[in-house]
């Protein structure tokens, strides 16, 4: 098969300039595609090529836009049947690693592995891992995914915006803690977290405790775009009720602090209620537009050890668009939740988070909820793709 050329017009509907905003083209199984190429002019742009379902086609090609107010840019795209994806400079990160005992370093953990599943009778998948689960991050943010029945995403709070993860593997070491590296900034417990995605019992948020098989899985290491995808087979969302298999996929985009966050069933759950939410940190401020836009401000201990951490200060927020709301939950002690809904077999929302180490972001309650508004409405007006092929 010869090699195909799009034209690519991307649009920016918005008075508000975007940087890094995700091109995605679909890629149909045909096509045979092994290695891409994105223009802009005569400059060569960084993209990537991503196999989602894993069956060794790739399904799309993503690449990252930069455009003023109103503006329109046309790329060219050539896909080539033949070949490998091309090499460009890492701008996100994703890992997971077994625990190797020979290696005493908590930093320096060496046994790699892209997926790992476990049934019902696993005694303790959450010590199985390093760092308790798979880890990401761009240069904004750094965020890990507990393998157990929390599934809970806890934060990783950067001073200076890069990449860090494959340094300090989320146990910072004194040393690196001088040098200016992050460290973990919440505690996360059995509460939402950053916007975990959780049952519903009928009258709180329930665990994903009855799952007959667990997976963790990297579906991509970037260099753009990492995607990271959990698992649940079987699993009893309320006792009584039929067993269903979900995937929660994040996709965590280079020069972004918020990340994606779609879940994917394979049979339909619409007469099944949901949550998600985010914690309340202790004391924290809260805001809402009562319209799907929640977060918190606040300061908190991220673990037990009062002696070597110090107290955290951190922005959280989540938007969950209207469609999938039931209800906004009161606060409670632990979370600000939602009552969620899906009536189509999937539902997509958004996370985000700063911490008041950043010397890049916010540092209180006001700026933060002003950003979270602007945030929102850039989800809300996202650009818009048109593809003419040519040959």
């Amino acid at each position: 098969m010869a090699q195909q050329t799009m034209e690519v017009c991307v649009s920016n509907p918005s008075k508000t300039q975007r940087n890094d905003a995700p091109v995605i083209i679909p890629l149909t199984a045909n096509n045979n595609v092994q290695s891409a190429v994105v223009t802009c002019g005569d400059k060569e742009i960084p993209c990537q090529l991503d196999d989602l379902d894993q069956d060794d086609v790739f399904d799309e090609l993503c690449f990252l836009a930069d455009l003023n107010s109103k503006q329109t840019k046309k790329y060219t795209v050539t896909l080539y049947p033949t070949g490998e994806p091309r090499s460009y400079s890492p701008r996100v990160f994703t890992e997971m690693a077994l625990r190797n005992n020979k290696v005493k370093d908590k930093n320096k953990q060496d046994n790699f592995i892209s997926s790992i599943t476990v049934t019902k009778d696993c005694a303790d998948p959450y010590h199985m891992q390093h760092h308790h689960g798979v880890d990401f991050e761009s240069e904004y943010n750094g965020i890990r995914i507990y393998f157990d029945k929390r599934q809970t995403p806890d934060l990783y709070g950067k001073k200076e915006k890069r990449l860090e993860l494959k340094e300090t593997q989320f146990y910072t070491t004194k040393e690196q803690k001088e040098q200016g590296y992050g460290d973990d900034v919440l505690w996360v417990g059995n509460t939402f977290g950053l916007g975990a995605f959780r049952g519903w019992d009928g009258k709180k948020p329930s665990l994903l405790d009855d799952v007959l098989f667990r997976t963790q899985r990297i579906i991509s290491y970037g260099p753009l775009r990492t995607i990271v995808e959990m698992e649940d087979k079987g699993w009893r969302v309320v006792p009584g009720k039929p067993r269903v298999k979900a995937i929660i996929r994040y996709t965590q985009y280079a020069g972004h602090r918020d990340t994606q966050v779609d879940v994917i069933f394979k049979q339909n759950v619409s007469d099944f209620f949901f949550s998600t939410g985010i914690i309340n940190v202790k004391g924290s401020e809260e805001f809402s537009d009562k319209k799907g836009l929640r977060a918190c401000w606040g300061s908190a201990w991220p673990s037990n050890d009062t002696i070597y951490q110090k107290k955290e200060t951190v922005g959280l927020g989540i938007y969950v668009p209207t469609t999938y709301i039931r209800q906004e939950i009161p606060a409670t002690p632990d979370n600000y939740a939602f009552l969620i809904q899906i009536f189509n077999q999937q539902m997509r929302y958004y996370i985000t988070y700063t911490s008041d180490n950043e010397t890049f972001g916010f540092h209180n309650a006001k700026d933060w909820f002003k950003y979270l508004r602007e945030w929102k409405k850039e989800l809300e007006t996202p650009i818009t793709t048109n593809v003419l092929l040519k040959k």
